[in-house]
């Protein structure tokens, strides 16, 4: 079994309220989970407008398969509309 996590931080210039962040962030990780099968969560700024930290799990029997899906991860975040990938702090087990 191989697993792969991956820390996701996330800039949005134009929030403009937490209402606009959860906006943006929910859409995100709704879309992760249902594309990638992964397991995510916000693990860090919730208080902030323009800031957001995403923890993002997947699992597979195969390395290659969790690097795939990782990188599906990472396409799904620098197309959203509305965020700035800040950093991508990965690991694979």
């Amino acid at each position: 079994m191989f697993v792969g996590i991956v820390r996701i931080e996330l800039h949005l210039p134009a929030s403009r309220s937490l209402k606009d962040k959860r906006s943006v962030v929910r859409s995100l990780k709704d879309r992760i989970h249902q594309r990638v099968a992964a397991a995510v969560a916000e693990v860090d700024h919730q208080d902030l407008w323009q800031r957001a930290a995403l923890g993002v799990a997947v699992v597979s029997g195969e390395r290659r398969h969790v690097g795939e899906m990782l990188q599906s991860v990472r396409r799904l975040v620098e197309a959203t509309h509305g965020a700035e990938l800040l950093d991508w702090q990965e690991q694979t087990q």
